[in-house]
């Protein structure tokens, strides 16, 4: 009888189990060490590309079966490439183990707290690698050919910035009449509905946050959202008055219905609600004051160029990012700071936007400080000064231009009110041609 390990021989006896010899094991863990460099080399080489697909961000808090019922709808109506990617705002109703079910099919991120609506957008953001984004609320279902005709009608025109559906549940142009009293009765209108139509594809002023679709070029345009709007609303608003500022349209893709069941995450604050809204209202008309105005304003500049946030940002300041180096705006570059620029205002600004700006040669602390403090009006009002008209509106007049600042909130977000006021007559302030306005920039945690 041939001798087996761990079987018993004729003798009764029973032998040791024979291990592996060391030769094996070292060839096991040379494998799997080379493995595991050949994954890592792999995954830093395709760090930071994209691909030819749309990533589908979706915020969360506290609605694990809205949640789960969103993203079985994406999964059995979305035909394109996609990835789904969900950022939870510290969620105790189970949230966290449905998304860990999953097993890979989503991405997603759970934060310890609740930083709303907009932090979550950003974090999503940072995670994407679609050639579009789409945003999208949790309490929305997706029905067949919603992402096909939204990309169509996207990709109509360059000009476009950003296109959103048509739903049964909104406030604003995006509402349309609905006749199904049940989720099946639904799909089968939106199955009737999503023909694709052209002819019903319209520009409106505003596109409300439920559901989104960008170019990821015009997030590099724009950056991130502000995180001034705590916990919901007015954030969209915002961002749609940063996307026309540029030179962009926003559209209705009228053949995309997309069902809402409508302000879930909002309505369970309770009686917070009404002081969150009154709160982001607030900080909205403090930033904008005159958004429509605005808008006119920078067309009536710009012509039918496109821009991007930074092109409204004032020149002669001190900026930093998430580094510890200090820049100095001038035109259009950062010169890095040498030396101690503790006598400047600095503004915080974030990667998206620094890195918008090419390094220029380096620029000392006293020479930075000095331009920064020096009343340079009397030189043909050359240079970076705050100015008011006789009216009271302040302007930023820089390098021979008056640029019209948004708002008192933009003017102290820039540090502006910390440089010495300038009076200029009416007749040296209006002779100056008119710049691009002045927009304070997004808040923004930028962490993961």
């Amino acid at each position: 009888m041939r001798k087996l390990a761990g079987k018993t021989r004729r003798t009764g006896r029973r032998t040791a189990p024979q291990s592996p010899k060391p030769t094996v094991h070292r060839r096991l863990d040379d494998g799997y060490a080379a493995g595991y460099q050949d994954g890592l080399q792999t995954g830093m080489a395709a760090y930071g590309t994209v691909y030819e697909g749309t990533s589908i961000v979706i915020p969360t808090y506290n609605q694990a079966d809205y949640l789960r019922k969103c993203i079985d709808s994406i999964i059995d109506y979305t035909d394109l490439p996609y990835e789904i990617i969900v950022v939870d705002n510290g969620s105790t109703d189970g949230t966290a183990g449905y998304l860990a079910s999953l097993k890979g099919r989503v991405r997603y991120r759970l934060l310890e707290t609740n930083l709303g609506f907009a932090a979550a957008v950003n974090r999503g953001l940072m995670m994407a690698k679609g050639q579009t984004i789409a945003l999208l609320n949790n309490d929305a279902l997706v029905t067949e050919h919603w992402l096909e005709n939204m990309l169509r009608c996207l990709h109509s025109d360059e000009r476009i910035g950003m296109v959103g559906p048509v739903t049964n549940y909104i406030g604003g142009e995006q509402l349309v009449k609905t006749n199904y009293s049940s989720i099946p009765e639904m799909y089968a209108f939106a199955r009737k509905h999503n023909a694709p139509d052209p002819v019903k594809w319209r520009e409106t002023n505003r596109l409300t946050g439920f559901c989104l679709l960008f170019r990821r070029e015009l997030w590099e345009r724009t950056g991130y959202w502000d995180e001034g709007f705590s916990n919901g609303n007015f954030e969209d608003d915002d961002y749609s008055v940063r996307v026309r500022m540029q030179g962009c349209s926003l559209m209705i893709a009228g053949d995309a219905f997309v069902h809402h069941y409508g302000s879930v995450t909002i309505k369970s604050f309770g009686k917070d609600y009404e002081t969150i809204n009154s709160r982001n209202k607030q900080y909205y008309i403090d930033k904008w004051r005159d958004p429509h105005g605005l808008v006119h304003r920078a067309r009536a500049v710009g012509g039918s160029a496109l821009y991007g946030q930074t092109d409204f940002y004032p020149r002669f300041t001190a900026v930093k990012g998430l580094g510890d180096t200090v820049f100095w705006l001038d035109g259009g570059e950062r010169r890095p700071i040498d030396g101690d620029s503790g006598g400047l205002p600095v503004v915080q600004l974030t990667q998206v936007d620094i890195g918008r700006f090419p390094i220029g040669p380096a620029i000392s602390a006293a020479e930075a400080e000095a331009a920064w403090r020096t009343d340079r009006v009397a030189a043909g009002m050359r240079g970076g000064v705050l100015t008011a008209s006789p009216e009271g509106a302040l302007y930023y007049v820089e390098s021979g231009l008056r640029r019209f600042v948004a708002s008192a909130e933009a003017a102290e977000a820039w540090k502006l009110s910390a440089k010495p006021m300038v009076q200029a007559a009416h007749e040296q302030l209006s002779g100056l041609p008119e710049g691009l306005p002045v927009i304070a920039p997004g808040r923004c945690g930028q962490r993961l």
